[in-house]
């Protein structure tokens, strides 16, 4: 792993780290972390591998990032006070993002340091063709559980602002009063 690479793995760490205290919901709360993924995809994803089964194991890892981004969101606690949203990562959510970043941290170690024949021997038994489908598999992972998780935070925030605004049903008997003044 290169500088750059334990730079932005730890900046990931410490977004949500940075959540377990409740902060306002803003566009600074979406604007880092999807800057960092967007730099990461910039710097590590030139291409795509569509050959053999590249995209069956692209796919099931996007699968795995959306899965932890949707339940990081889910249980990213978010309230309304005023006219402001506030957002704090409860321990599931941010168990869930060290999991997520562990685990292609840990990958990427274990590869480093023995790992890599064993990698090459799955890829050839799985018709994996080149080491860039694991690379996308990894990035679009990532970039995928950062936007899936601040996508379900936005749409929770948007659901908490609209239930503020509803106006609280007056009952049954003022639905009954108001069908007698008829």
């Amino acid at each position: 792993m290169t500088t750059t690479d334990w730079i932005t793995d730890i900046a990931l760490l410490l977004v949500v780290f940075r959540q377990l205290r409740e902060d306002r919901l803003d566009a600074k709360t979406y604007l880092i972390p999807l800057g960092i993924v967007a730099f990461v995809a910039h710097s590590y994803l030139d291409s795509v591998p569509t050959a053999g089964n590249d995209l069956v194991l692209i796919g099931a890892l996007v699968a795995v990032g959306a899965a932890l981004g949707i339940a990081g969101g889910v249980y990213t606690r978010v309230r309304q006070v005023g006219t402001h949203l506030f957002i704090k990562a409860g321990a599931v959510s941010a168990a869930l993002w060290v999991l997520g970043m562990g685990a292609r941290m840990g990958f990427q170690l274990w590869v480093d340091h023995g790992g890599a024949d064993d990698v090459a021997r799955f890829s050839l038994a799985h018709q994996i063709t080149t080491g860039d489908a694991w690379v996308a598999a990894f990035v679009l992972m990532a970039l995928t559980e950062v936007v899936t998780r601040l996508g379900t935070i936005f749409l929770r925030g948007r659901m908490a602002t609209r239930e503020q605004r509803q106006p609280v049903a007056a009952g049954p008997r003022a639905a009954v009063a108001a069908d007698r003044s008829v």
